[in-house]
Parts: structure tokens; C-alpha cells; sequence
């Protein structure tokens, strides 16, 4: 039987993620999930692509805010509501997005320019904000946060066993499931079943399995330490068996048709 062992929100894209026994299902995705986005001062997104150092930045709730830390560096807070105190709303850029975000101030933003070495910001996706997935592979486009391009990602712990048993045939070091920031984690399945996979009822929630992922170089950053132990795995690795011709997939796209809630243990059944 197929079941959820994992729940996963990154509230910062490209920051640490949070662990969790259950959490909520809203229009956009898992609660907080990549609502805050780093910035450059035109309005560019940062993530560990262009600086690993976002891996060591950790977000917490604590006492009805968002608290943010890093080594080195007191805890700062912000507000979990994008629109309070009437901060300045800006215009960024995540991909092919323009999208709408409240400026966090300037406090955060000393902080975080100070922890990364260089002048970045931090906003939040406005609540009015009308970002929509690519209608490239649904025909029923979906609200979504600061990901990437869809609501959440999926991962079969089964995948990554059979990956980290190629790495060790390879002489390589086996990896963590973190290295590809999953939202939910499914065990149950055999490896790379989720292939096949177009429509899935998790905890009674209907989804569509819309695309494979293709995954970049953050894959090959320890999230612990934000070094990277080896430039070309584990990308080199599912090259060998893994590769389209849009790269190479680990995980898939996966787009919630009704809100709700998502709880470790929750069963997950193949519609389609």
C-alpha cells in the first residue's frame, strides 16, 4: 500500500526546508510553501544556483511569525501577512513570471545582503497575486506560489533507493532525499512507478501528475553545509538511465484539484 512518509515546505525559495506531520492544503499549495522569494535589487530571484549559502538559511514559526536564521547571525522575524503594514508591493521575476510582492523592509534585507555577500531583498508573493502554472502540460493552469512551476513535487523513496544503489555501484556517495526538496514523500511503490502515474488521490485529495522534473545543479549542494562533495553527482549518475531531452527527471509535478489537508500516513492511490 502506498503511503505519504514525508511532508515538506521550503517557505523561502531556495532556502531550508520544514518537516512536517501535517500540513495544509490551500489554493497555491502547502501552506507558506515558497511564498518568500530572495531578490536581487532589479528584481531577479536568487536561489542556490547562484548562491549555495541560501541551503544554511532556516525558517521557523515562532510566536505567530516567520523567524529566519543562519549561522553567524541572530534570528530576525517577519510577518506572515504579505500585505501588513502597507509595504511597498514590487514586481519580480521568477522565470517567465512577472509576479506581485510585498517588500519585507529593510531590516531583512541588511541581514540577509550581510549573511550572503551581496545586496539581495526579501518579498513576499502578494496575496492578490494571479501567478498561474504553464499550460504547456495541462489544460486546467492552477494557482502557484514562488516554485518553480507547479504546486508541489513528488518523490518515491523506492527512486531514490535505486539511485543511491547506482551511485555505490559508480563508487559515489549516496545522497539524501533532501537534495531534491520534495513537498510529499511516498513510500510503497517500486522504483520509478511514479512515471507512469497521471492522476493520484492523496489523503482523498485529487491530483494530476503532470510532468517529470528535470533537476539542476542545486541537486549536486549538501543542503547541511551548502558545499558541493561532487560537482557531477548525482546529475552524471541518472544521466546514465534518466535523461530527456529536457535533462535529466527525479520526481514529478504534481498539481492539487481541491484544498484540504495532507498528513504523514495518508494513503495515496493511482487513479490513472
Amino acid at each position: 500500500m502506498l503511503r505519504v512518509t514525508g511532508l515538506y515546505t521550503y517557505p523561502i525559495k531556495s532556502c531550508g526546508g520544514l518537516s512536517h506531520d501535517a500540513v495544509d492544503l490551500l489554493v497555491r499549495g502547502l501552506r507558506d510553501d515558497r511564498r518568500w522569494l530572495i531578490i536581487t535589487p532589479d528584481g531577479q530571484f536568487v536561489t542556490q544556483r547562484e548562491n549555495a549559502k541560501l541551503a544554511l538559511i532556516q525558517p521557523a514559526y515562532a510566536d505567530g511569525m516567520l523567524q529566519i536564521s543562519a549561522p553567524g547571525h541572530e534570528p530576525v522575524r517577519v510577518s506572515l501577512d504579505a500585505d501588513a503594514d502597507g509595504v511597498a508591493t514590487r514586481r519580480v521575476v521568477v522565470w517567465k513570471s512577472t509576479c506581485d510582492a510585498v517588500d519585507q523592509g529593510d531590516t531583512i534585507a541588511a541581514w540577509l545582503s550581510d549573511f550572503l555577500g551581496q545586496s539581495v531583498r526579501l518579498v513576499k508573493q502578494a496575496d492578490a497575486d494571479g501567478r498561474l502554472t504553464s499550460n504547456s502540460h495541462t489544460d486546467q493552469p492552477a494557482p502557484v506560489s514562488f516554485a518553480d512551476g507547479y504546486p508541489l513535487l513528488l518523490a518515491n523513496s523506492a527512486s531514490l533507493a535505486d539511485l543511491n544503489d547506482r551511485l555505490l555501484a559508480r563508487d559515489k556517495d549516496t545522497l539524501l532525499m533532501n537534495r531534491f526538496r520534495p513537498n510529499v514523500v511516498i513510500d510503497g511503490a517500486a522504483a520509478w512507478a511514479e512515471d507512469g502515474w497521471t492522476r493520484l488521490l492523496i489523503g482523498g485529495v485529487p491530483f494530476d501528475s503532470v510532468k517529470p522534473c528535470a533537476r539542476c545543479e542545486i541537486t549536486t549542494i549538501d543542503q547541511a553545509t551548502a558545499t558541493v562533495p561532487d560537482y557531477q553527482e548525482p546529475l552524471a549518475t541518472l544521466a546514465t538511465f534518466r535523461k530527456q531531452p529536457k535533462g535529466v527527471m527525479f520526481g514529478q509535478n504534481i498539481i492539487h484539484r481541491a484544498v484540504g489537508a495532507l498528513h504523514i500516513g495518508d494513503r495515496v492511490e493511482v487513479v490513472a
